[in-house]
This record gives structure tokens, C-alpha cells and sequence, in this order.
């Protein structure tokens, strides 16, 4: 209940943002750029923005009614409450029953989504098999050799540094380290077991594609607002180098996508 109720009040921070952006608007500015020039005004645009990146995170932007909102965000800030003679224990009891309902939606669309993306991704990787040079594991992952490498191969509980780029089946991308402009080091049994399995069949100097079904990649539950529940994920990964471990293999942690979504 306090998590939502924080998400809540991020909301309100994000409409603030939007209503200042407003107010802008009708005063006839006409330069967006203009009102992103001073420190406070650059650093009150991204709090609004992060917190509107956490609404879409979290599926919130797609079932809250940001209009009525926005008002009780502007009656918030006028004292003037339109549910008169609400005291503060029934308002609670509200918000519990709203965030229920607003629960239940997300995962609702959400068992929809996963149940579209499983069909779509299971028939996809079926096809995409027969295709040549493709090779299936015995756990179901595929891959694709663009550049063979030579030498020793990294081990479970080596540290890699990669290149990759990741899409979705739809052509989408979701991930990139070349846009970054850098590679991603990381140790292969902190990510998830697509990438651990398949990094390890490679050399120094190597490029693969992999092609990893849900069950190998983030699995029912996604990754954030790119990378939907039950979705298949490829990605394009040369291995630059690698360390071999010095430590004992740890235990599996939740799947991570390299580098840029660390554990939360």
C-alpha cells in the first residue's frame, strides 16, 4: 500500500510538470527549449520526467483518468476537496480500494499480453529454426554465427566485455550498447540464462545472434515498459574479452538485462 501510495504522489509530481508546461503553452510560447534553460528549470523537468518514466514502468499511465487527476491535484493544491465530508480514514479506504482495482487491470491486460506474446513468439522461433544457420540448443535457445572467434571460451562465472544491441521480434529495439558508445561488462551468472548459456559459446573476437525464448529471457513478468511479459528477445553480441572468475559461482539472481538494468 505505502509503494503505491509513493507512485501516487510521483504522479503528482509528473502533472505539475505538465501543468507548467501548460501554462507556458498558453501564454503563447512557442519555444520548447526556452523553458529549459535555467538549472532549476532543467532539474524540475527531469524530476517530472523520471517520474513520469516510473508511471509508465509501472502501467499506471494506462489506467489512471489523468483528467479527473489533474483536478484533484489542482483542488489538492487549493484546499478544496470535492468529496465532501470524507475524513481522512475513508480516504484511505478509497485509495485501498482504488489501487486494487488499478492491481487487478495491469494484471489483467498483462496475462492478455503474455498469453499474445507466447503464441506469437512460439510460433516465431518455430519458423525461425528451419531457417539456415540457425542452431537450437537443448534448452531452446537459438543462434546464429556472423563471425567466428578463436581460442578459449568464457566460463559461468566469467566477467565479459560485449558489444550487443537487443530488438524484440518486431524489429524494436529495447537495448544498445553501440548507441552508448561503450561496451557492457558483466559477470555471465548475474544476467539472464540466454545470455549465460550462449556467451559461453564463444571466443574472444566472436559475433553471434541469439534468438532467446521468454522461458531463457525476462519470462512472465518482462522487463519495465519495453520488454513485455513472455517475450522473445534478440540480440546481436560480439565478445570483446573476458576475466575468469576468481570466486565460486553464486547462486542464479532474478534475469538482468546487461548492464542497464541492474537488480532493483
Amino acid at each position: 500500500m505505502k509503494r503505491l501510495i509513493i507512485v501516487f504522489v510521483s504522479a503528482v509530481l509528473l502533472i505539475a510538470v505538465n501543468a507548467n508546461c501548460t501554462k507556458s503553452t498558453e501564454q503563447g510560447s512557442t519555444d520548447k527549449k526556452s523553458s529549459l534553460e535555467t538549472l532549476q528549470q532543467k532539474g524540475s523537468y527531469l524530476v517530472g520526467y523520471q517520474q513520469g518514466q516510473t508511471l509508465k514502468m509501472r502501467e499506471f499511465d494506462t489506467v489512471m483518468d489523468m483528467e479527473i487527476f489533474f483536478q484533484g491535484f489542482k483542488d489538492g493544491i487549493k484546499g478544496e476537496s470535492q468529496l465532501k465530508g470524507v475524513n481522512e480514514n475513508e480516504m484511505n479506504e478509497i485509495l485501498k480500494e482504488f489501487f486494487q482495482g488499478v492491481r487487478e487491470q495491469i494484471e489483467t491486460k498483462r496475462k492478455v499480453l503474455g498469453d499474445k506474446n507466447k503464441a506469437e513468439g512460439e510460433e516465431w522461433l518455430k519458423e525461425n529454426a528451419k531457417k539456415d544457420g540457425i542452431t537450437v540448443t537443448a534448452s531452446g535457445l537459438q543462434y546464429q554465427v556472423l563471425t567466428e572467434g578463436s581460442g578459449p571460451k568464457p566460463g559461468p562465472t566469467d566477467t565479459v566485455a560485449v558489444h550487443y544491441k537487443g530488438t524484440l521480434i518486431d524489429g524494436t529495439e529495447f537495448d544498445s550498447s553501440y548507441k552508448r558508445g561503450e561496451p557492457a561488462s558483466f559477470p555471465l551468472n548475474r544476467v539472464i540464462t540466454g545470455w549465460t548459456e550462449g556467451l559461453q559459446l564463444m571466443s574472444k573476437g566472436a559475433k553471434y545472434k541469439f534468438f532467446i525464448p521468454s522461458s531463457l529471457g525476462y519470462g512472465e513478468r518482462g522487463q519495465g515498459a519495453s520488454i513485455g511479459p513472455n517475450a522473445v528477445l534478440i540480440f546481436e553480441v560480439e565478445l570483446l574479452d573476458f576475466q575468469p572468475s576468481k570466486t565460486p559461482a553464486l547462486p542464479m539472481q532474478v534475469p538482468q538485462q546487461p548492464k542497464t538494468t541492474q537488480k532493483e
